[in-house]
């Protein structure tokens, strides 16, 4: 019986490799895992009734799909190398109960981690160790119930993070400060949130909440109607999914309804920002926010000493203001009325306007401006182009060819017009050609130079008539 390297096919990657050395076979690149199909360097696994990953992969792999599977554990040194090519994993719809530490570690390039769909019930710092460049990672559908402050500290690099569909009943520890854009929190068992931690971040990204048996207080209405003013786009999209859509809670602040305005101080002075709709007499239960474009400010949990303060009729008090206090203010309490005054800060070099500085004195200008005059210029251009074009001198009188002369210019619409002889508009033009020496004898005498009047004119009748009149005869010395 021969063997061929045909007949390799299913044996175990370190025998195949062997018998190939023996049998005189070149060695080649490493087959496509068992019950596995292959594309180029996408490895889909998918669905096989795998209970451990493949005894190997192929280091050339970018995308690897393990998903629908019955694995229980991800141990370290499941890869059986370093693939560095490797950027999206797959693992979702497993029974996936723990990941070993360092079980990444070979894995130093992904980006893109679906566990999603499996039974986590907990994380810790060494799960994720090694993804630093790991940018979306997808937890959602397990049974996370508690997350330690610093689980997600190694992942510098990730924006996207979604947990909803767990049973986690309050917000992790330190995952307001990490740099997402996108958290998705969605579908758990949160009662209650820190209001003044989502005011600051929901204004750098996106937070969904909805789907949570969220108790309805005067703060969480307050933000919610802060997100609905807003047009914040997590509540928009599921807004019927909030509570504190029938509430009967007393926070209306009875006031008079104040409109926003512009306010002007210099730095250093102090300002009160009013926040509408607040009565004399505020409802003790009552929460203000006030949105800063540096921070965010609390009514309930704020330092006395601070230089932003709420005071107890709602109003801000800014002590001491400074050039990076410009900007818009929102005053942010459930009163069913939305307030964004914008503070002007002056100073004697200039005008702080919304963070944008604006210098006084003449050598600047304003944007719109010199905006304006680069139309009026490239208009004023074009028009000159048009109509006013230099027009190539024609043959002369009777057949002789001469030039017209360095300073001599036609004025006309269109210089094809003056080659064919036609005139298209309405009225007269004239041209004067400027008398110069341009055949002179050689014994010094000078030819006449004549200058042409081209006129044009339309008769009674409708018709044109062009005539060319010669006039003003000179002889030139």
């Amino acid at each position: 019986m021969r063997l061929t390297a045909s007949r390799l096919r299913g044996v175990p990657p370190a025998v195949a490799l062997l018998l190939s050395l023996c049998l005189g076979f070149p060695p080649r690149a490493l087959p496509c895992p068992p019950r596995c199909l292959c594309a180029s360097d996408i490895i889909c696994c998918s669905a096989s009734n795998l209970s451990a990953p493949p005894s190997y992969i192929p280091g050339y792999t970018a995308r690897l799909d393990l998903s629908h599977n019955s694995l229980a554990t991800l141990p370290a040194g499941w890869t059986n190398g370093t693939l560095e090519r490797l950027a999206t994993l797959i693992l979702c719809r497993n029974l996936i109960e723990g990941i070993e530490a360092n079980a990444f570690a070979g894995t130093p390039r992904l980006l893109h981690l679906d566990l999603s769909s499996n039974k986590l019930s907990a994380l810790d710092t060494s799960m994720f160790a090694g993804l630093k460049d790991l940018r979306e990672l997808l937890l959602f559908g397990n049974q996370i119930v508690h997350i330690p402050p610093d689980s997600f500290s190694g992942l510098p690099s990730m924006v996207k993070l979604y947990l909803s569909g767990n049973h986690l009943t309050s917000l992790p520890v330190g995952l307001m400060d990490l740099n997402w854009t996108f958290l998705d929190l969605s579908s758990n068992r949160l009662s209650g949130v820190h209001v003044h931690a989502l005011l600051s971040r929901s204004r750098r990204g996106e937070i969904y909440l909805q789907g949570n048996p969220l108790v309805c207080d005067c703060a969480l209405l307050a933000l919610l109607e802060y997100w609905t003013w807003t047009r914040y786009r997590p509540m928009m999209d599921f807004r019927d999914e909030y509570p504190c859509g029938a509430s009967t809670l007393n926070c209306s602040l009875d006031g008079d309804s104040v409109e926003g305005g512009s306010y002007q101080v210099d730095p250093g002075k102090w300002l009160w920002l009013s926040c509408p709709g607040f009565a004399p007499l505020p409802m003790k239960d009552a929460v203000v926010f006030w949105v800063t474009p540096t921070t965010v400010v609390n009514s309930s949990t704020q330092d006395p000493h601070a230089r932003l303060a709420i005071l107890p009729n709602g109003s801000l008090e800014i002590r001491g203001a400074l050039i990076e206090d410009s900007g818009s203010y929102a005053c942010v309490a459930a009163r069913g009325r939305d307030y964004d005054p914008d503070v002007v800060l002056g100073s004697t070099s200039g005008v702080v306007s919304g963070g944008s500085v604006y210098r006084s004195g003449t050598e600047h200008f304003n944007t719109a401006f010199t905006t304006l005059a680069s139309c009026v210029v490239s208009i004023v251009l074009v028009l000159l182009y048009l109509y006013l074009t230099p027009c190539r001198c024609t043959g002369n009188r009777g057949g002789a060819s001469r030039g017209c002369g360095g300073r001599a210019m036609m004025l006309c619409s269109d210089p094809r017009e003056v080659e064919s002889g036609q005139r298209r508009s309405n009225g007269k033009r004239v041209a004067f050609l400027e008398p110069q020496a341009e055949d002179a004898d050689t014994g010094g005498a000078k030819s006449p130079v004549t200058s042409h009047v081209a006129t044009e004119g339309i008769l009674k009748n409708g018709s044109r008539t062009v005539g060319q009149t010669l006039t003003d005869t000179t002889l030139v010395a």
